[in-house]
């Protein structure tokens, strides 16, 4: 079904003339709810699916023809039957009484537009469809075939747990076409280099760091699999910025570091180290941390974005042009000479949004800054000078996330408008505009290959979306509340997003499968991270606690076996519990980042709240 971006408003609702006898509707409704109620088990469930987009449609119906009281009886008499995570949907919809309320009220206008997708098996819609003509029930038939799409498969009845998993998004669960694209979700080819080895160190950096050309002696971390990854895209499929010389020393110097990096596992968790934001009384809404682990910005309620040094070197801008033209260019130490000492400061101060700051994020070679607000724009801040560069102006209302892509050069936002969109650093209007979603973007991530972008988004869904051109190649669903945080593994195939259901869910890619729920928090899931090495997977919530899960375990033995992909029937295993390798608690600190260096010690970071 094409819907168009603004659908005409008396259209779409128009769709409600052709009405029942309004005193009828409360009959047609129970009259339904008995013959699946007394249905059999295997196809009850099924069939329950029903009882939620019927009732707001015949709500609906009933208001916009003007027969309010007959719709304030039905929405009393049946709205406690709903589900429990449709509570919030329910509240806006009672809410709605008049004719004129429906005109403005954008989640009822997506409700109208999309048709409500149920996945039902080809025995229980037969079931149904004999029901609901031989009762000559017309109205419902024409709700079910006007505002509905019945995704029908061959097979099994699902059971009541494998709905429930999958079930509870604004406009129900994925058509199974939706996620049959193929995506390219291997990694890209490491570009090849030399890394010297640590017993020649010394001699090797006789200019500014510089590794001297050696025979290639190759150390064993540069030389990982140079085989291509058959999952991978084509290394051009989207253009990437070039490799600097400083990209390259950084790339070494994260290698060197590899080498060192902690083996994490069931038998050994990592290290937690907090950084508690203390008398932050600004109201901290955002957190991010530099790759390398050595700068921590926080964005806040009160407007600004604060960048500290989290090592002893401390934060310097660049000198003024009138200083730096005194510089001799060719002296070894030029990059140190530039600094301006007098400006040496632990933290420093950007001032430009006028709203709430929603996102932060550090470019991968550290030299920009991006940060997102209320007041609709991105701001792009230099780390050299302290400044802000560009203000990038496309959503005009409040902009929840934004995300440098991994290769720097690309990044995402997402917000109230309900698109995401893609820009690059150098130009002022975005690349991409990724619309599909029926509600807030609330937050956007990209997949370590810079190929795909995530959003989640407070229709309770997550998107999979191509970078190359805009298309969305994966639609989840599963999870009860507003997405508010998504991680992938560090091999790209799978993806861990959080919500405000308290619940993890775990994704195949390829597969376009749900494949794990972890359950254990109790409240919304701020942050995830997977170590560097993608064994362990960490959560960090609002309830006040860090939690460690096994991923190598959770990832196994998955049986995506076709059938389970064509049908899209899954069975969780019931196993969240010897999954969850340790909770952490914070004194009374909700937890908004976490990160993992890149020696596998975990970074997490929240304010301090007093109540």
């Amino acid at each position: 079904v094409v819907v168009e971006d603004q659908p005409d408003v008396s259209a779409v609702l128009s769709a409600y003339n052709q009405q029942g006898d309004p005193t009828l509707y409360e009959e047609y409704y129970s009259g339904l709810k008995h013959f699946i109620e007394c249905s059999l088990d295997c196809h009850r469930a099924e069939l329950s699916q029903l009882f939620y987009p019927l009732f707001v449609h015949m709500y609906l119906e009933l208001v916009y023809n003007q027969h309010e009281s007959e719709a304030k009886s039905f929405f009393e008499r049946f709205h406690g039957d709903q589900e429990c995570y449709y509570q919030d949907d329910l509240r806006v919809l009672s809410s709605l009484t008049k004719k004129e309320h429906m005109k403005g009220n954008e989640t009822m206008l997506d409700f109208r537009t999309s048709k409500f997708v149920l996945r039902i098996s080809r025995d229980s819609y037969q079931l149904l469809k004999r029901h609901l003509q031989e009762k000559q029930n017309n109205q419902i038939w024409n709700i079910v075939q006007e505002h509905l799409y019945i995704d029908i498969f061959d097979g099994m009845p699902r059971s009541k747990q494998q709905i429930d998993a999958m079930v509870g998004s604004l406009a129900g669960e994925a058509k199974r076409e939706a996620n049959k694209a193929k995506v390219f979700f291997g990694l890209l080819k490491e570009p090849e280099f030399d890394v010297p080895l640590d017993d020649e160190d010394e001699e090797g950096e006789n200019e500014e760091g510089k590794p001297k050309k050696k025979k290639p002696k190759k150390d064993s971390v540069g030389s990982k699999s140079k085989k291509q990854d058959p999952n991978a895209p084509p290394q051009n499929r989207i253009p990437l910025p070039e490799l600097k010389d400083s990209d390259k020393l950084d790339k070494v110097m994260n290698m060197k570091e590899a080498a060192r990096r902690v083996r994490l596992g069931a038998e050994c968790l990592p290290s937690i180290c907090f950084y508690t934001f203390l008398n932050a009384y600004q109201g901290l809404t955002a957190v991010d941390i530099t790759d390398d682990s050595s700068m921590i910005v926080g964005g806040f309620a009160d407007s600004t974005v604060r960048v500290w040094s989290v090592t002893p070197k401390k934060l310097r801008s660049v000198k003024t042009a009138a200083d730096l033209s005194l510089i001799d260019k060719e002296s070894d130490d030029v990059l140190e000479r530039i600094m301006d000492e007098k400006t040496a400061s632990e933290l420093k101060i950007l001032y430009g949004h006028s709203g709430p700051v929603y996102g932060t994020s550090f470019s991968p070679d550290r030299n920009y800054l991006l940060s997102c607000s209320e007041d609709g724009t991105v701001r792009l801040w230099s780390l050299q000078t302290f400044t802000c560069l560009v203000g990038y102006k496309g959503h005009n209302y409040p902009v929840w996330d934004t995300q440098f892509s991994p290769y720097g050069y690309y990044f995402v936002s997402g917000g109230h408008d309900r698109v995401a969109r893609l820009w690059a650093t150098d130009h002022y209007q975005p690349l991409r505009i990724f619309a599909g979603h029926l509600a807030d973007v609330t937050c956007t991530r990209f997949h370590p290959n810079s190929n795909y972008i995530a959003t989640g988004s407070a229709d309770r869904t997550i998107r999979l979306w191509d970078v190359l051109n805009g298309n969305c190649v994966r639609i989840f669903t599963g999870h009860k509340g507003p997405i508010h945080s998504l991680a992938f593994s560090p091999n790209g195939r799978f993806l861990a997003t959080g919500a405000t259901d308290g619940r993890v869910l775990l994704w195949d890619i390829g597969h376009g499968l749900m494949v794990g729920e972890l359950k254990g928090h109790t409240d919304t899931v701020y942050a995830l991270r997977f170590s560097r090495d993608g064994e362990i997977l960490a959560s960090g919530s609002m309830d006040n606690t860090v939690r460690l899960w096994d991923a190598v375990k959770a990832f196994e033995d998955l049986e995506t076996d076709d059938f389970t992909t064509a049908t899209g029937h899954i069975n969780l295993p019931e196993n969240s519990q010897d999954l969850l390798l340790g909770t952490y608690m914070t004194k009374s600190t909700p937890v908004v980042h976490l990160h993992f260096t890149r020696r596998n010690l975990l970074l997490a970071a929240g304010a301090y709240s007093s109540q």
